[in-house]
């Protein structure tokens, strides 16, 4: 396995989420605060002006809830067009929206907001949280199974919800948004439209390979197991990662003899006895560190530990613990020349370091 270190970045006060870039040529970095604010970073320090400040209409109590991540349009350097996921202060409720920039490019202006989802959350975790564009332009974002232990409410399984899914949408025009034809489940009367796979518990995070177009998610587990779900370009949608029968490659519901008939097992899991929840990075595709190259990094909240997971030629994966880092990793960031970054909630953001 690789051989990585972290080196600190910055420092920010207050508690993050996400770090990203907008495939704009600027290299700047945008950092989200839980608490509504996304910052401008540039030249390694944070810009005093808010690029986008919406803390009023969020909800960022304790918990799962806050402005969890921010995408930006492929086309963003011409439309000036990004999109949020937030908890909204009214109930909990999860909301995706969009804006767009001032003329000046450098600011967000809060008065374009236009919500295009509205989910009601059950319960005030398991909220998800991401927002990514893939390889096909279509913007996919991951909801959880609306809290509380083991599914209460079957949500995941159900197709009738959006809870504990991925969705995938077409948000290309002026307004609202579309579902693309060849979403799996377009069409069917029992199922929501907008699905592309379920069976997530908790997608926390997830991220496109930039290089292949490969989706690695990193679900959320319940009490025993975290897992890393493998999407290969090629996917037509409708996979089904497994829970609530399913935590892991562990049956749950029931313990034992569970049906496994068309749920897609994990690429990679850990046990509660290395860590208690997991955090989705990034396949490595900088320059940096060419020995790094095509690797898959992800970590745990709870005990800092980051793994590297990588496809051997014969199709298997393999993993292995390459640092205990000793920090709550919130999320992994990526800037536009894909380098890698560690965030810890706390505020601390740490630059991925390989090491020969």
């Amino acid at each position: 396995p690789p051989t990585i270190s972290v080196e600190p970045f910055l420092s920010h006060p207050g508690q993050i989420t996400y770090l990203t870039h907008a495939r704009d040529g600027s290299g700047r970095l945008f950092l989200v605060e839980k608490a509504g604010r996304i910052r401008v970073v540039q030249d390694g320090r944070v810009l005093e002006e808010p690029f986008l400040d919406i803390r009023r209409l969020i909800d960022a109590g304790p918990s799962e809830r806050g402005l969890l991540s921010v995408a930006f349009a492929p086309d963003f350097a011409d439309s000036g067009r990004f999109y949020v996921y937030y908890t909204g202060r009214r109930r909990g409720e999860t909301v995706v929206a969009r804006y767009r920039v001032r003329a000046d490019g450098m600011t967000a202006d809060p008065d374009t907001a236009e919500i295009l989802l509205t989910v009601a959350q059950p319960a005030p975790n398991h909220n998800g949280g991401q927002l990514q564009f893939g390889p096909d332009g279509y913007l996919y974002i991951g909801l959880g199974d609306g809290g509380r232990a083991g599914d209460p409410w079957d949500n995941a399984e159900s197709l009738d919800t959006l809870l504990g899914k991925l969705l995938r949408l077409d948000v290309s025009a002026m307004q609202g948004y579309a579902v693309p034809a060849d979403n799996p489940f377009a069409g069917r009367p029992d199922a929501r439209p907008e699905i592309w796979a379920y069976g997530l518990r908790n997608p926390w995070r997830f991220s496109f390979d930039r290089a292949t177009g490969d989706l690695f998610i990193a679900d959320v587990g319940q009490n025993r197991w975290e897992e890393i779900d493998y999407q290969p370009a090629s996917s037509t949608g409708g996979e089904h990662y497994g829970w609530d029968t399913m935590e892991g490659s562990h049956c749950f519901e029931p313990a034992e003899g569970c049906d496994t008939t068309g749920k897609v097992m994990p690429v990679a899991e850990y046990s509660h006895q290395e860590g208690c929840s997991v955090t989705g990075g990034y396949v490595y595709r900088g320059a940096a560190y060419p020995f790094l190259d095509g690797i898959y990094f992800y970590g745990d909240f709870c005990t800092g530990r980051i793994w590297a997971l990588q496809q051997q030629p014969d199709g298997s994966w393999q993993t292995a613990a390459v640092l205990d880092s000793g920090i709550s990793i919130a999320s992994f960031g990526e800037d536009e020349e894909g380098e890698l970054y560690i965030l810890d909630l706390k505020g601390d953001i740490f630059r991925l370091v390989g090491v020969q």
